[in-house]
C-alpha cells in the first residue's frame, strides 16, 4: 500500500494528499473510520472515489446507487476533464474557503463542491444526448443540495461556491474559470425568453452572498459584484458593481478578486 500511495503522489498529488489526510483523520475521530474508508481510503483513485460520493448523494427510490455508480464510472472513463477540473475545484475551496483546512474537506464534507461535480455528471449526459437522465441529476442534486444548476450550462474549473445554499444557474449561462461566488447567487433569465438569456460570467469573477445577474449580459473578467446586488447591465472586467440595479462603484481592487474574496467596498474600490 505504501509503494502504490508513493506512485500515486508522483502522477496526481491532489490524491495523494486526500488519502494521506484521510488516513489522518481516522486516526483522529475513529468513529468516522467507516465513512472514510468507504468514500476515500477503499477507493485507488480521484475519480472512483467521485462516483461513489456523488452516487450516494444523488441515489433515491427512484434510481439505486449501484446504476448511478454505473454512470458515473462511464462519465469519468469517456472524459477525464471531468475529474481534472474536480481537482482544480479542490485546489480552488481550499486556497480560497478560510474554512477549508484539507483538501479531504470538499470531497466528504462540502455541498458546493459536491454540488458541481454533479453538475459536471449532468452536463455530460446532456452532451451525450441523455437529456431526460441530465434532468433527473439536475433535480436530485436541487433536492440533495439546494443548488439547482441546469446541465446544459457551461461552467469552467478551479470553481469555489461558498456554503452553497439556494444557487441557481440557468441554461444558457456561462460560467468560466476560476469564478467564485457565494449563497443564494442566482445567474437567470429576465422572463419567458426561450433562446440565449442567461448570464455570461468572466474568468476570475466574484459574485457576493445573493447577488443576482440576470439576462444575457456578461460580466468582464475579474470584477466584482457586491453581496444583494440585481446586476441588469454589461459589467466591463476589473470592476466592482453593488447595488439594485447594480452600478459600477470602482476597480475590482485586485488582480484576482475570486482568489482573494474581497468583499470590503472601499471609497475607489
Amino acid at each position: 500500500m505504501a509503494e502504490t500511495r508513493a506512485k500515486l503522489a508522483s502522477v496526481d498529488p491532489v490524491w495523494a494528499r486526500i488519502v494521506r489526510e484521510a488516513d489522518e483523520a481516522v486516526a483522529k475521530e475513529p468513529l468516522l473510520g467507516g465513512m472514510i474508508h468507504y468514500s476515500v481510503l477503499h477507493h485507488p483513485s480521484l475519480e472512483r472515489a467521485l462516483s461513489y460520493r456523488i452516487s450516494l448523494k444523488l441515489a433515491n427510490g427512484e434510481m439505486t446507487e449501484q446504476i448511478l455508480r454505473e454512470i458515473c464510472d462511464e462519465a469519468f472513463a469517456s472524459d477525464p476533464q471531468l475529474a481534472m477540473a474536480a481537482r482544480a475545484d479542490i485546489v480552488a475551496v481550499y486556497e480560497r474557503d478560510p474554512a477549508c483546512h484539507r483538501f479531504l474537506q470538499p470531497l466528504l464534507f462540502f455541498k458546493g463542491f459536491q454540488a458541481i461535480q454533479c453538475y459536471r455528471l449532468g452536463n455530460w449526459l446532456w452532451r451525450q444526448g441523455r437529456t431526460d437522465l441530465a434532468y433527473f441529476v439536475q433535480m436530485r442534486c436541487s433536492e440533495a443540495f439546494g443548488v439547482d444548476i441546469h446541465p446544459a450550462a457551461k461552467i469552467g474549473q478551479g470553481i469555489m461556491i461558498d456554503h452553497a445554499h439556494s444557487i441557481v444557474i440557468g441554461e444558457t449561462a456561462v460560467v468560466g474559470d476560476n469564478v467564485s461566488m457565494l449563497h443564494s447567487v442566482t445567474l437567470g433569465g429576465t422572463g419567458k425568453e426561450e433562446e440565449d438569456r442567461h448570464p455570461k460570467i468572466g474568468d476570475g469573477v466574484l459574485i457576493g452572498a445573493g447577488a443576482k445577474v440576470l439576462g444575457n449580459i456578461r460580466v468582464g473578467n475579474c470584477s466584482r459584484v457586491a453581496a444583494g446586488s440585481v446586476v441588469l447591465d454589461e459589467v466591463p472586467p476589473c470592476k466592482t458593481v453593488a447595488g439594485v440595479p447594480a452600478r459600477i462603484v470602482g476597480e475590482a481592487g485586485c488582480a484576482q478578486p475570486s482568489i482573494s474574496m474581497d468583499q470590503i467596498l472601499r471609497s475607489g474600490a
